[in-house]
């Protein structure tokens, strides 16, 4: 059986010969290694004819001959994971204990006493239910969303969530404590959050943000967590992930356990190394970044979670949505984790509330600073900009598959008094004024301003294959003519904008008249980017702007370039265990010849496990049907999801909604 604390379950119990007054009846129910009552592991219910609301009763019901019915209640404070159940009876000063089986018990959002209570029986329905998921990928002016197949009720992913518990360090370390500690909502998501990276434990993903993808598959393939978590439970960590696999993921696992969770994305997310709430980007006069000197970074996006539970540890205020983030990007208290971290805290700077509180306010508030790096070794600061952080955060519309713009949960308007105080308020917090120590920002002076400006103008949807046009805007701000020298740098870079590859420069020399704008176009040839982009198809292009023996201005752009269509058709009624047939089509979009191919095609409810098809060579712009078959287990509206890949196309994606009928 599995069951939600705070939720009474009835059994029948068959004797040898009936039930009399003189005879005593116990249930005993234990969990964990080292069961016992002072740790709430264990429990004795004498079956009396009345029941407890707070601990865990059995109360008598109907019985006719040998059989005899009970209804056991399990506390709402219960230590949720595996339990094993024993019946003791006592006739005549002898006792006797029969093992009667096991049962699993799980938190229980609909029940009110329990911390992960949810009131809104939609919200329910769509962050403990509901197995598919929306998240977004891309960047701030150029962004797209994929599915992704939670499948947190298919066959073993219950087991295989509890066997992670048993494997965390804090299980290794004192395994009775740990499981105690699992009535905790705050306890279970912290170990999770550490469990699902493998960087401290052996745990489930293996990260890399290189590029080269060898010796596993690339995160973008991924389209669910199952074959994730059965691939960990067969043969250790899965090689490889980034962040939106690390919070698919986990937000499985936390909703396979009954607590409410959904994914978050946020554009323009900021890596803040050294918690003092700003961000230093230096780049050399060809606008190329210096990693050296550029220990932060502004990812294009990142993905996280949120928990829903009370916080009985800083009170009623701080309840409701807490974060969590499996990424490794910065140890807590030794580990790679974070959270949870009240989203009411982030809001309102009150950063100094448990746990990392600093590392979230900083991904979704810090301030950038740009400083151009000239070849003597100087640096020249370009722009503060108090804004760009926090874009866009996002997460799955409530019954359908539309995006819900959360941003104003995490902070107040950009631009605000109310945003400008609480970020105040956090940096004091964080670095308080008399720890203040002079850096490289402070110590400059302030730059001269430019009297030009330049931008990017965004780029026409471009999808791999095709040439990558982009104009830049320059416009002087002063009747007197000026001459601008411009050196332009193209970058593959991985979602994150840690670079992979530049591979272009071009240099131009432009001599503006008075108040005049010019553009400056600058093509990147499919044949120039196609060896250099890495599955996220992002191309970073940098502009450092100068006017001679004047200031600098630094502008720079992301673009997305789309991958070609995949389609997935249904071709007869799909019908509850009935086998039915699907076409997948493609069309290959440019002008060489695609080699050999494979498609991964998954969905819960539809498929046991993923379902592996070779695709031979395909001519430029061919159209080819791969047909594949299907068995459904369970019924009602499931997702079908497929990741198509080879040489020239990485993970293209396609997904359908199948309403699965009766037979």
């Amino acid at each position: 059986m599995v069951l939600r604390r705070g939720q009474p379950f009835t059994m029948a119990f068959t004797f040898n010969r009936p039930i009399t007054s003189r005879d005593e009846l116990k249930i005993i129910v234990e969990t964990g290694p080292s069961p016992s009552t002072q740790t709430n592991t264990r429990a004795e219910m004498l079956v009396s004819s009345y029941s407890s609301g707070t601990s865990w009763s059995a109360v008598r019901g109907s019985s006719s001959n040998n059989v005899m019915n009970t209804t056991v209640n399990i506390p709402v404070n219960a230590s949720i994971g595996r339990y094993n159940m024993s019946v003791q009876t006592t006739s005549g000063g002898r006792p006797n204990v029969s093992r009667v089986g096991t049962f699993i018990v799980l938190f229980n959002p609909w029940a009110r006493a329990d911390e992960v209570y949810m009131s809104n029986e939609a919200e329910k329905t769509e962050y403990v239910l509901n197995e598919t998921g929306l998240y977004w990928f891309g960047n701030v002016n150029s962004y797209g969303s994929r599915r992704w197949d939670y499948a947190q009720f298919e066959r073993d992913i219950l087991n295989i969530t509890l066997t992670i518990l048993d494997k965390s360090l804090d299980y290794k370390k004192n395994p009775a404590t740990d499981v105690s500690r699992r009535n905790d909502p705050i306890y279970v998501g912290r170990v999770l959050s550490a469990m699902v990276n493998s960087n401290n434990d052996n745990g489930i993903i293996l990260g890399n943000w290189t590029g080269n993808y060898s010796g596993g598959v690339s995160p973008t393939t991924w389209n669910g967590s199952a074959a994730i978590l059965r691939q960990w439970m067969q043969s250790g960590p899965v090689r490889f992930g980034q962040c939106w696999v690390y919070a698919g993921v986990l937000c499985t696992v936390l909703r396979c356990l009954g607590i409410p969770a959904r994914v978050i994305i946020n554009f323009q997310s900021a890596h803040d190394t050294d918690r003092n709430l700003f961000v230093d980007e230096v780049y050399d006069e060809n606008g190329v970044r210096d990693e050296y000197e550029s220990r932060d970074s502004i990812w294009n996006f990142h993905a996280w979670n949120e928990g829903f539970f009370a916080r009985k540890d800083l009170g009623l205020v701080y309840g409701g949505w807490q974060i969590f983030d499996a990424t490794p990007q910065e140890a807590s208290e030794g580990m790679y984790r974070l959270g949870p971290t009240s989203l009411y805290a982030v809001k309102n700077g009150d950063v100094d509330k448990p746990h990392d509180g600093p590392f979230v306010f900083a991904e979704v508030n810090a301030d950038t600073v740009t400083w151009v790096k000239s070849r003597d070794g100087t640096r020249r600061k370009v722009y503060t900009d108090t804004a760009s952080v926090g874009k866009l955060i996002s997460t799955k519309a409530v019954g359908i598959f539309e995006r819900r713009d959360v941003t104003y949960d995490y902070k107040y308007p950009e631009g605000s008094f109310k945003e400008r105080e609480i970020f105040e308020k956090a940096r004091n917090i964080m670095v308080p004024p008399k720890f203040f120590t002079m850096s490289l920002r402070e110590s400059v002076a302030a730059p001269e301003k430019p009297l030009f400006t330049a931008s990017f103008k965004r780029a026409a949807e471009t999808q791999v294959g095709e040439d990558l046009k982009l104009t830049l805007i320059l416009k002087n701000t002063v009747t007197d003519p000026q001459k601008i020298e411009i050196k332009m740098t193209a970058t593959a870079i991985i979602y994150n904008s840690k670079p992979v590859k530049d591979f272009l420069t071009n240099s131009h020399s432009v001599l503006l008249g008075p108040n005049e704008e010019k553009p400056i176009e600058m093509k990147l040839p499919y044949v120039v980017y196609r060896d250099a982009i890495t599955a996220d198809n992002m191309i970073q292009v940098v502009a450092v702007c100068t006017k001679e023996k004047g200031a600098n201005m630094l502008v720079q752009t992301v673009t997305t370039l789309k991958n070609p269509t995949l389609l997935l058709r249904p071709i007869e009624d799909v019908k509850f265990k009935k086998t039915a047939r699907v076409d997948c089509i493609f069309t290959n979009p440019i002008k060489e010849d695609v080699p050999d191919s494979i498609m991964i095609i998954e969905g819960s409810g539809l498929l046991r496990d993923q379902v592996f098809i070779k695709v031979p060579s395909m001519k430029p712009n061919q159209r080819i049907t791969i047909q594949f078959e299907m068995t459904p287990h369970r019924k009602g509206d499931r997702c079908l999801l497929a990741d198509f890949s080879n040489e020239k196309f990485s993970n293209v994606k396609g997904f359908q909604t199948v309403p699965v009928a009766s037979s």
